[in-house]
């Protein structure tokens, strides 16, 4: 499996972010981890690095309810911003959300890869690499 160099882990819920940060150390397949408790601190960090490939993260794990920003807005602004970055980054959804409206909405959209629903597992982990080296593996 393909050696992630750095996620983005976007969610308001420090709970959330202390287990997931976990289960991703344990997988030991990433070796940063960039945390934002919103959309805008999210877009903000992607604005200023977008032309340094290897700063830009290579997997964004979103929340879609916070404060600030949430994931939808962010996912609007990242659109705006997608043709600028340096390099294409795949986007999972992680949201305590069963509505299927949000499943759908986010199928609507391009740079969404997956929607995982809460909490996020060693296995869910494992099925977000595992999808990231198959889409990745003919663009390095």
């Amino acid at each position: 499996m393909k050696k992630i160099e750095n996620i983005c882990l976007i969610d308001d819920d420090m709970i959330f972010q202390f287990l997931t940060q976990k289960v991703i150390c344990e997988t030991k397949l990433v070796k940063d981890i960039d945390l934002f408790s919103n959309g805008l601190d999210a877009i903000k960090f992607l604005k200023s690095v977008q032309n340094e490939r290897e700063l830009l993260p290579d997997i964004i794990l979103l929340d879609l309810f916070m404060p600030v920003m949430d994931g939808w807005a962010f996912l609007d602004e990242y659109r705006k911003l997608e043709s600028k970055l340096a390099k294409e980054i795949p986007i999972f959804i992680v949201s305590s959300s069963i509505d299927p409206s949000d499943l759908q909405k986010s199928k609507l959209i391009s740079s969404v890869s997956d929607f995982i629903v809460k909490p996020m597992t060693k296995e869910k982990f494992l099925h977000i690499i595992k999808n990231f080296s198959l889409s990745s593996s003919g663009t390095s």
